[in-house]
Order: C-alpha cells, then sequence, then structure tokens
C-alpha cells in the first residue's frame, strides 16, 4: 500500500527527476532506522552461478544504481545480487534532455539515457564504502567519444579499476543509445574484443589471487544466425555468463502510443516475448556450460519462471521493479521456490 501510494506521486513528476530523487533517498536511509521502510525478509532460495553464491536468483539489473550509490538499500529489499554502472572510464553527461519516458498503460519505459556515469573512479569509491554483504557486478561500456575500433581500451580501463572489487563484471556491447556500439556484438569487432578481455581476466587474477567471472550483455533485436555467432564466441573464448537481454528498438507493442515514437531502447512488459526467446536460443546453444542471466519484461513471478524455463540461472529486474516495486523480489522467489 506504502509503495501505490508512493508510485503514484512519483508518477507525476519527470521520470529522470524522480529517479535521482529516489536514488539520493535510498543512498542516505541505507543501515539507518528509516531502512525499515523497504527492509523485507525473504526465504531462502540459493544458488550458485559462475562460481558465486547468490541468496536468491534475483538481481537489480544495471542501469538504475549506475554510480553504485545505493547497494546497500537494494540489497535491504531482498536482491540476491545488484548490478551496477554502465560505467565508463571517464565521467560524461549522456544524452540531452528528456530521454526517460513512461508508457505506463503498458508498464514499459523508453530510455535513450547514454551512458550517463560519474566515472569508473567514483564508482570504485562507492564500492569500497559498502557495508552489505551484496553481491555486486559491474557493468561496463565505453565512453561516447571514444572511436568504436578503439572501443577494447576503455573495456580494458575500467576492468582494471574494478577487478578487484566487484563479484562479476559484465561487458555492455548491447546498449542502443551509444552510436555504433552494438557493432561490437559481430565478427572480428566482438572475437577481438572478448580475446583481450579473457587475456587481461588471467593476468587480473594472476594480480589479484581470485577469479572475477565475465559475463557478456547482448541485445534483443539479433536473428538465429546472430546469436549463434555470438554463442560460439561465447564458447571459444570460455565466457563465464551471458546477460540476455538489453532494451529494444522494436516498437510493435507499443505503437501509436504516447512516447511510442521517442528514439532509445524500450524495456518492460512489451520485451518479455523476444528477450525470453533470446534466452531459450541460446541456452539451445550453451547448455550447461556458460550460464544465463534472464532480463526484460519481468513483471510478475510467472515471468521470471519463463525465463528459468527458457534456460536462465538467474534473472534481472529494472522496469518491472519500478511499476511493482520490492514486493516483485519477494514474488520471484516464492515462485522459484514453488517450481523447485
Amino acid at each position: 500500500m506504502l509503495f501505490e501510494v508512493a508510485q503514484k506521486l512519483m508518477f507525476q513528476i519527470d521520470p529522470e527527476r524522480v529517479h535521482d530523487l529516489t536514488l539520493a533517498g535510498l543512498s542516505h536511509s541505507a543501515n539507518t532506522p528509516f531502512e525499515r521502510f523497504y527492509r523485507q525478509a525473504l526465504p531462502p532460495a540459493p544458488v550458485s552461478v559462475m562460481g558465486l553464491k547468490f541468496d536468491n536468483p534475483v538481481g537489480l539489473a544495471a542501469g538504475l544504481d549506475k554510480n553504485a550509490d545505493a547497494i546497500d538499500a537494494f540489497y535491504a529489499m531482498g536482491f540476491g545480487h545488484v548490478e551496477v554502472g554502465t560505467v565508463t572510464p571517464r565521467a560524461q553527461p549522456g544524452n540531452p534532455l528528456p530521454r526517460l519516458f513512461r508508457i505506463v498503460e503498458k508498464q514499459a519505459i523508453i530510455n535513450r539515457m547514454g551512458f550517463n556515469n560519474r566515472g569508473v573512479d567514483y564508482l570504485v569509491a562507492n564500492l569500497l564504502a559498502k557495508k552489505s554483504p551484496a553481491v555486486v557486478g559491474v557493468n561496463i561500456g565505453k565512453n561516447l567519444d571514444t572511436p568504436v575500433e578503439d572501443g577494447k581500451l576503455d573495456y580494458l580501463h575500467c576492468m582494471q579499476k574494478v577487478y578487484a572489487h566487484a563479484a562479476y563484471i559484465t561487458v555492455n556491447i548491447s546498449s542502443p543509445n551509444t552510436p555504433g556500439l552494438r557493432a561490437l556484438q559481430y565478427g572480428e569487432l566482438l572475437d577481438e574484443l572478448l580475446a583481450v578481455l579473457k587475456q587481461q581476466q588471467t593476468e587480473l587474477a594472476a594480480q589479484h589471487g581470485r577469479y572475477v567471472p565475465l559475463a557478456l550483455k547482448i541485445a534483443p533485436d539479433l536473428d538465429v544466425d546472430e546469436i549463434a555467432s555470438i554463442a560460439e564466441s561465447l564458447l571459444r573464448h570460455k565466457f563465464d555468463g551471458v546477460i540476455a537481454t538489453n532494451t529494444t528498438l522494436d516498437r510493435k507493442h507499443v505503437k501509436g502510443m504516447r512516447h511510442a515514437d521517442e528514439a532509445g531502447g524500450l524495456s518492460g512488459a512489451p520485451l518479455l516475448e523476444s528477450a525470453t526467446a533470446v534466452v531459450a536460443l541460446l541456452h539451445r546453444q550453451l547448455g550447461a556450460k556458460v550460464p544465463i542471466i534472464g532480463v526484460g519484461g519481468i513483471i510478475n513471478g510467472e515471468d521470471a519462471l519463463q525465463k528459468f524455463t527458457a534456460g536462465a540461472s538467474l534473472v534481472q529486474v529494472y522496469s518491472g521493479f519500478i511499476y511493482r516495486g520490492p514486493a516483485l523480489i519477494k514474488q520471484i522467489v516464492d515462485h522459484y521456490r514453488a517450481s523447485r
């Protein structure tokens, strides 16, 4: 009830303004008595993926807490892991405002944020400051002004910075809001990127005495052959995980609605079918060799079960969390436990 009242008020305000205010509130209330307004205890649903142990299979997707400002608050809500970022080597403002739009009747969001963040050094400072035992993944990307052919240098820089502090690292090559970025999902550019990152992982593991898994985040707007090619690259380079999927450019499920023609990536309920199809196609190619984290369109527990049935080992939520609040985490955990 409290969340529903707060949501009605927040939905009267500009989406990005609400996002910033909410993160600031969560950041300041974590580890204080005010945490009781969103803290929830969930039944155990442990799972091991990529060599890591998670309290439950539900994570917060990257993009909501870009700078790792509120990790402890999200842990208190019951998330089994929190993925922060996307972070770039240097701070950047992202795309011009407005760049975030709700399509409430479809429980969807369109964004063209453009990797706005305060830079990797700021994020690392927040990772060092966290007090909870949250499992934190760090989603890394390239700066807007870095040419695509040099993008690997930005990924390597971020990887070096966050390696000692991350539970796992996600390589984001699928955002539709950084021009040319999705080209890294194909052919020689993909193989070159995965190869240099795996080499860096080997060197950093020796340097730090710990192995930090690498996951690749891909788009839903791929055909069967493209998904098969990516799966082959993941196997060839022995990547530790794959996250399916990012936002979509497809507008067929929101055609004619307010904001539907805004540029950017669409997330939320309309993405469920296509994102889950990618999970299933990947699982057919990868089997148990590379675990899949399913993202996209999860609004309730049944949606999450579709991801698990398709082959996902973990799931992440973003838009569904905006529309349903922390209760969504418990609902997914309850459905997961009942299905085991």
